[in-house]
């Protein structure tokens, strides 16, 4: 008897346990699928905040188009939807191009989203594929099945055939940007910018290597002028980072040892409500 009481408190104790569990950040933000009704507005970093007000991108633009319409990732802080539609056009002078194609931005209320970035979660991140976007009436059905090309040669330590000068300047036109923080490539596409740049060298500081980003480049916004509940990244070192960039490549073609002494990482724990600013609570309530 005492041994079946203790079996059925321990079984009610968990049942309890598990269905009052407190619901992770990104349930909350994956489910909502729109914006809310507040000025627009990023709050905390950008890997751990929410966008208040955000504006959805349309699907469709003169010089772009969202891709992978599903996902409901096309919505901004309206200084990103400026600066898509500004770096979009150049990219439409550009030979072979006729604009861009546009990757990831944020959720509708910006968060922890349910699959895949740790970042974009304050409105200013954009994934910009790497394919040219040679057409601009792409269906929902082919921008769900269409993938990006991959640059990278030797796992990231070159760029390969496919890499051009257009690249190269579409890059730079973003990264002058002044509201611009740091874009992200992956290390072979910075080594061959810093090769192939002549003129003014500033804005290479801002083009950072990154594993990945072979597919795609990852542009990061400053926070928006007035915007004091948004969390700024620390600025890039100073220079043009292509030493820093080299030893990327270096350690690709030949790895360091390992250290013997390194600490296992500490797994993520997954971000509750309460983990962010406290101001997201009302933008998922409104």
């Amino acid at each position: 008897m005492i041994r079946h009481f203790i079996c059925t408190l321990a079984f009610t104790v968990f049942v309890t346990s598990t269905s009052t569990a407190e619901p992770l950040a990104k349930e909350l933000f994956g489910g909502k699928t729109t914006s809310s009704n507040e000025r627009a507005t990023p709050f905390g970093g950008y890997a751990k905040g929410c966008l208040a007000g955000g504006l959805q991108l349309p699907e469709t633009g003169p010089t772009w188009q969202a891709m992978r319409l599903s996902r409901n990732r096309n919505w901004g802080h309206p200084e990103t939807l400026s600066f898509i539609k500004k770096l979009s056009g150049f990219a439409a002078k550009q030979k072979g191009w006729g604009g861009l194609y546009i990757g990831d931005i944020s959720q509708p209320r910006g968060g922890p989203m349910l699959t895949g970035h740790r970042s974009h979660q304050i409105g200013l991140d954009i994934d910009i594929w790497m394919r040219p976007a040679s057409r601009l009436n792409l269906s929902r059905n082919e921008r769900e099945n269409l993938s990006s090309v991959s640059m990278r040669r030797a796992k990231g330590a070159f760029v390969n055939k496919n890499w051009t000068k257009q690249h190269h300047a579409i890059l730079r036109a973003a990264a002058k940007d002044k509201r611009v923080a740091r874009i992200f490539v992956f290390p072979g596409a910075k080594v061959q910018m810093c090769k192939d740049e002549t003129g003014d060298r500033r804005w290479l500081r801002k083009i950072r290597p990154w594993w990945g980003h072979h597919y795609h480049f990852h542009v990061r916004l400053k926070c928006p002028k007035g915007a004091r509940g948004c969390v700024e990244q620390a600025p890039p070192p100073a220079g043009d980072g292509c030493d820093a960039a080299q030893k990327w490549v270096n350690d690709i073609l030949n790895p360091p040892p390992p250290d013997p002494n390194a600490k296992p990482a500490k797994p993520r724990r997954e971000y509750l409500l309460a983990d962010l600013p406290k101001q997201c609570a009302t933008t998922l309530s409104r």
